[in-house]
């Protein structure tokens, strides 16, 4: 691993490198926030992406990649005589030493438990900070890690279950009004109703500390992993998919299930 004048030394060539490409590339020069936010966007989930298959080589990648766009961010700021990389620094040190009063202060957290029950309030005090509980959750994230996040801001100032186990009957009564609404066709309340379903099940994943995210991108990998498999075989008798039979294809499934678990 690299010494600290080590990591500096790197960090101060990347500014360095891009500030000529700013200079003196056409593409580079010509980008401003707007234009960058969808790349900063696919930058993001290929790193998660790679966070996800455990993938070292490319999650290294991944984070340079994120990295230049959190340090072009910060030079067209700079440009703009708005902020610099010194400012974004600076603010996020100041922000992590105020939200760990007991590391930084007289506070006591023996467990990561103790942390979060205060970390709402904490970010409340903040002179910036969210103005209510759930202001601090944006907008633009996708709708099950929202409905995680919601969940777990209430929870953070007290808006919680007693039980956890008492999250089933939750879970069994939405499920039984969306197969009410289900069965009497009516597809707006059908909807709505399947919203709240899935809100039911994310809290009990929450509840029992399961990541909802991480849990569907497991099962979206395993299904990939089956699915592959099956018509991999398919194609090695010359045949296609949609020529087997759904009995065909599932004994297929059941040999990937056995060797590929």
């Amino acid at each position: 691993m690299h010494t600290r004048e080590e990591k500096m030394q790197a960090f101060g060539r990347l500014l360095d490198v891009l500030d000529e490409l700013r200079e003196k590339c056409p593409w580079d020069h010509k980008q401003t926030n707007e234009s960058l936010r969808p790349n900063t966007i696919e930058e993001t989930y290929e790193l998660c992406d790679a966070l996800v298959k455990d993938d070292v080589n490319n999650i290294c990648k991944e984070l340079g990649d994120v990295l230049l766009h959190v340090c072009f961010y910060a030079k067209i700021g700079s440009e703009k005589e708005q902020f610099d990389i010194a400012d974004v620094c600076n603010r996020l040190c100041d922000k992590l030493i105020f939200r760990h009063p007991h590391v930084y202060g007289d506070a006591v957290a023996n467990s990561a438990g103790d942390v979060v029950k205060t970390w709402e309030q904490i970010k409340l005090k903040e002179k910036d900070g969210n103005k209510t509980v759930l202001s601090g959750v944006p907008d633009a994230l996708p709708a099950l890690i929202k409905a995680y996040r919601i969940q777990d801001k209430a929870r953070n100032v007290g808006f919680d279950w007693d039980k956890k186990e008492d999250v089933w009957d939750k879970v069994r009564e939405e499920l039984a009004e969306l197969e009410t609404e289900l069965n009497r066709g009516d597809e707006e309340k059908s909807t709505e109703e399947f919203g709240d379903f899935l809100f039911s099940l994310i809290n009990a994943g929450r509840l029992y500390h399961l990541n909802p995210e991480n849990a569907l991108e497991h099962t979206n990998q395993k299904f990939i992993r089956r699915f592959n498999y099956v018509e991999g075989q398919a194609l090695g008798q010359g045949r296609h998919l949609s020529e087997m039979t759904l009995s065909e294809m599932d004994q297929l499934w059941q040999e990937a299930k056995e060797k590929l678990g």
